[in-house]
């Protein structure tokens, strides 16, 4: 049988800040055979985009700002079985590859997503101190970031509507409506890290970051528009 192949969808701004590193990570699933491709929609200025995909024999499309619409034109533009939806300053920790393989090869797979486990480059104790909040989060309450990446079946993905293009809690909203239709146990957290940029924690500072998170969540579920929300997120 075909083994699945495996589309990545990263969305870049601009600069494409930590895209190298992202794009390093993927080898790992070519040397280990998996038939991968990886697209980068690319919003702003494409030119840095351009030249580390060349690269990394990746594509490039250029879309609309805004991660939402990125996302799901990057998702058009792909022709995998499956999608793993990536931020462009995570990287996989070496070992994903195998991991994501045996997910994608379970039983009744094809009903379920998979997150990562979050982690951030800093060694400094408040890194670890999110991490741990974060990744309680993802298994108590089902409620990953897109910082996490999803692996996601892509007659799954399309069944549930895809990304909506929201300019913010884009990665929420799918993961909402991919809980109600499945339960909980339709979301599964791998134990291989994505590791992501902490300098939003840094420049932003360790404690009023999360709480910032935490307050634009609550305004989302209280139903404020994530046009404004993306005006707060900053």
């Amino acid at each position: 049988m075909r083994r699945p192949l495996l589309s990545v969808v990263i969305p870049t701004l601009d600069t494409a800040a930590g895209l190298g590193p992202c794009l390093a990570a993927l080898a790992e699933a070519r040397n280990a055979g998996l038939p991968v491709e990886v697209v980068i929609a690319a919003a702003g200025d494409a030119t840095a985009s351009r030249v580390l995909a060349a690269r990394a024999d990746a594509s490039v499309i250029e879309t609309p700002r805004g991660r939402g619409s990125q996302l799901r034109a990057g998702a058009e533009a792909a022709v995998g079985d499956w999608l793993l939806f990536l931020h462009a300053d995570t990287v996989l920790q070496p070992g994903w590859t195998a991991e994501a393989a045996a997910f994608m090869a379970a039983e009744n797979a094809g009903e379920r997503a998979a997150c990562f486990r979050f982690a951030l480059d800093d060694t400094a104790p408040q890194a670890r101190r999110i991490e741990r909040l974060a990744n309680w989060r993802s298994r108590r309450l089902a409620l990953p970031y897109g910082d996490q990446g999803l692996l996601i079946a892509r007659a799954l993905y399309d069944r549930l509507g895809g990304f909506r293009p929201l300019p913010l809690m884009e990665d929420v909203d799918l993961v909402r409506r991919l809980v109600r239709r499945q339960g909980r146990s339709g979301l599964v957290m791998l134990h291989s890290a994505a590791v992501t940029s902490a300098v939003r924690y840094r420049s932003g500072g360790w404690l009023l970051r999360p709480l910032r998170n935490l307050s634009i969540l609550a305004l989302y579920f209280a139903g404020t528009p994530p046009r404004v929300l993306a005006r707060l997120y900053g």
